[in-house]
């Protein structure tokens, strides 16, 4: 699972004209699956994210996490984040999982989020969404949790 987080101070997403997800302060984070992933990779990637420390305490230092601020959370699904760009100029989507797939394990992770976290907003899976955000920083980092090899 891959996980991009912007620190924002504002984050929105609308479909067709609707709003349909929207933080003041907090992370938006792109999600996507990758093949081979499951639950286990979604939940270390929630824990990950939940604990990463990516806000300033009072000296400034970045030791606070979204959990620590209170801050939202707007996952986004984004299945491009797995885009094989090796070679050649058009991108290979071979890396993500199937849209089923990548839909089944992106719900689990927001079901996971709501769970732990009191301000969960929301993309939709397999629309054509219009993101807008506010980087604070900015700060982006990229998160990833590999599917563990069984020998």
């Amino acid at each position: 699972m891959i996980g991009l987080l912007q620190r924002v101070t504002s984050a929105q997403v609308v479909v067709d004209g609707a709003l349909v997800g929207a933080i003041d302060g907090g992370l938006m984070v792109l999600v996507c699956a990758e093949r081979g992933d499951s639950e286990r990779e979604a939940d270390a990637l929630l824990t990950k994210l939940l604990s990463y420390r990516v806000f300033s305490d009072q000296a400034g230092k970045m030791n606070r996490s979204v959990t620590d601020v209170a801050g939202g959370l707007l996952l986004v699904p984004q299945f491009t984040l797995a885009a094989d760009t090796k070679s050649g100029t058009r991108p290979s989507f071979t890396p993500a999982a199937p849209p089923d797939e990548g839909k089944r394990l992106f719900d689990h992770f927001v079901a996971q989020a709501r769970a732990r976290h009191a301000n969960v907003a929301t993309g939709q899976f397999g629309e054509d969404m219009k993101v807008s955000l506010t980087n604070d920083g900015p700060v982006t980092f990229w998160l990833q949790v590999e599917p563990k090899q069984v020998s």
